[in-house]
């Protein structure tokens, strides 16, 4: 009977509808991953880029619209298809969860796009600035006290680094995080006499699509110590995502740690001058 009933069930056509979403599954799929590597790997400008990654997810929006259609027509005439409609939404859930979890960031933040550790002084884009000249970009120039009171509202945790090392050191230590986050680095210039300001300018890519954000450190001297501000930039679009903020967390978090776990510092003992003949000590 089993047999019979299967024999059956293989003779049913394949639902039509059921293929259609499947493929739209895949091609929104193959959209996403060509349009996600151009970008990344910046072999156009990221704008066509960015209208073939949108309208790879309304293709995935129509292939989730195919496939309720496709299980309504299974259910009425008993075709086949269904393993066609499972893989289609598999696809399309992966397609859609991040830009859904986007959608959920751009409701909950604030319309942000540069976040500093110092909103009243950030640190400058000198060599980026040329950077963010091109057409379209987001200014250099940092957006100002309105943006300050919304980043101190939103993420009140994002506050200056002060570690107990010198600005050397702290310097040194920064910029080997960079190196091993491998932002690019644009501009790097430690501290020294007569200012003892060190400077990092740097390139940072978002997680999913690379699209570029600017980083700017500045160390300087604070008593025995050294204070760390930080600076993260959308280069394009108002809106950031939290994705500033979170870099600025993780490189706080990762100097903090590893200047605490460092080695203290050898003082260098200068030798005493020698005094003048004749001259007696009290």
């Amino acid at each position: 009977m089993a047999r019979r009933f299967s024999a059956a069930y293989l003779k049913e056509p394949i639902s039509p509808l059921a293929s259609w979403a499947r493929r739209m599954a895949v091609f929104a799929l193959v959209a996403t991953v060509a349009s996600v590597l151009v970008v990344r790997f910046g072999f156009l400008d990221f704008r066509p880029a960015l209208t073939t990654f949108f309208g790879a997810l309304a293709c995935a929006g129509l292939s989730i619209l195919l496939c309720f259609a496709a299980f309504a027509a299974i259910w009425q005439n008993g075709s086949r298809g269904m393993s066609r409609i499972l893989l289609a939404l598999f696809i399309d859930v992966l397609i859609l969860a991040y830009p859904a979890y986007l959608a959920l960031q751009y409701q909950r933040l604030p319309r942000l796009y540069d976040i500093s550790t110092d909103p009243i002084d950030p640190p400058r884009f000198d060599a980026l600035a040329r950077l963010r000249a091109a057409d379209g970009a987001n200014p250099a120039a940092y957006a100002g006290l309105y943006s300050a009171e919304m980043q101190r509202e939103a993420y009140p945790d994002i506050e200056p680094v002060y570690v107990n090392l010198s600005p050397q050191r702290a310097y040194d230590m920064a910029l080997r995080i960079v190196t091993h986050r491998k932002w690019l680095v644009i501009d790097d210039r430690p501290p020294a006499p007569p200012q003892r300001i060190g400077r990092i300018e740097a390139v940072a890519r978002t997680q999913v699509m690379g699209l570029r954000e600017d980083v700017s450190i500045r160390v300087v001297p604070d008593g025995d110590g050294a204070r760390v501000d930080i600076r993260s930039s959308s280069r394009y679009f108002e809106h950031d995502f939290g994705s500033n903020a979170s870099r600025i967390r993780a490189f706080a978090s990762e100097l903090s740690d590893a200047a605490d776990n460092a080695k203290p510092e050898k003082k260098i003992l200068e030798p005493a001058k020698p005094q003048p003949k004749g001259t007696k000590r009290r």
